[in-house]
């Protein structure tokens, strides 16, 4: 129950409020006690692969902005970057690299130690070695060698995924505060990377052990996840194959009669026809996605890499 006190208090206080309301002084006192409204700035990242900047997107979300300077067409792990995109990667607040030795560029750059988050060094003792290592040219980029360890760790999409966690983990370290919001990130790529392996393993199971080739050396982390019987010659997507090139797939088709070779765009219509006539060898496209696909996203390519793998009749 109110005392008169009490009901005396309310109704001058109501008397206050009708004549006007507080007084300008009173204003500026009260927005003094209240709490600043801190607004997160955005974290600057540079990565150099467009994987890494898929899933620093898809982690981080309205709180990061990512930025991948490789230029349409390019394959990323033979690019240079200029000067003023050095000075870029330098800026950055996170440099994302795949490692591995996909940035040849990295080890002859002075970038500040404390940025670089290389995501597959969790997993170094799990890098393919390559048998050895084979100089040629490769579209735009020029002449240059595959190197002993291969690169494309994220065609293994379990690989992909500590990847992924190691960009989480990096950015919760200068993100307090947004843990929750990085792990519904995170989560949620996991389950897409997820169906994407568990399609690639139906389909390999149901291949059961049958010769594949490919075109490129870049398939090493995908025949291992899925025990693929892979051998690799090295014909370009854009060229057609020197005589010595056919003469050393018909070679390698004596031991290893494939059906099928994995491409990493559409091959020349001559060379598409020659492999099915001469050789009995039909074509289908697992683009890797180094690079920005034309259109869509990472998902997208990957779902309609699974795609033509699904789609190719059993032998």
């Amino acid at each position: 129950m109110k005392t008169a006190s009490t009901v005396a208090a309310a109704i001058l206080a109501f008397g206050i409020a009708a004549c006007g309301g507080p007084s300008p002084e009173a204003e500026v006192e009260a927005n003094a006690e209240a709490p600043a409204v801190e607004v997160a700035e955005e974290m600057v990242l540079y990565t150099t692969n467009y994987p890494l900047a898929y899933f620093a997107e898809r982690i981080g979300g309205d709180r990061v902005r990512v930025e991948f300077p490789v230029p349409a067409g390019v394959d990323p792990a033979y690019w240079t970057p200029s000067p003023e995109e050095v000075s870029a990667y330098q800026g950055a607040d996170l440099i994302l690299l795949n490692g591995a030795g996909y940035e040849g560029w990295v080890a002859k750059t002075s970038l500040p130690e404390s940025k670089l988050v290389n995501t597959s060094s969790g997993f170094e003792d799990l890098y393919v070695v390559a048998e050895d290592a084979v100089v040629h040219t490769h579209g735009p980029e020029g002449e240059h060698e595959h190197e002993n360890v291969a690169f494309t760790t994220w065609l293994d999409p379990e690989l992909a995924i500590e990847q992924a966690r190691a960009i989480r983990d990096a950015l919760a370290e200068r993100l307090p505060g947004a843990e929750a919001d990085l792990q519904a990130g995170i989560e949620a790529l996991e389950a897409d990377l997820m169906a994407i392996d568990a399609r690639i393993e139906a389909w390999a199971t149901a291949l059961g052990g049958q010769a594949v080739l490919a075109s490129h050396p870049v398939y090493q982390y995908l025949a291992r996840r899925y025990e693929l019987n892979l051998r690799t010659v090295h014909f370009e997507p854009g060229e057609v194959p020197t005589p010595s090139g056919w003469r050393d797939l018909a070679a390698l088709m004596q031991g290893h009669a494939a059906d099928w070779m994995l491409w990493e765009a559409n091959p020349l219509d001559e060379t598409r026809q020659r492999l099915a006539s001469d050789y009995g060898v039909g074509s289908v496209v697992f683009a890797p996605t180094g690079n920005r696909p034309a259109s869509g996203d990472y998902m997208d390519a990957m779902r309609a890499n699974v795609a033509a793998l699904e789609a190719l009749p059993a032998s």
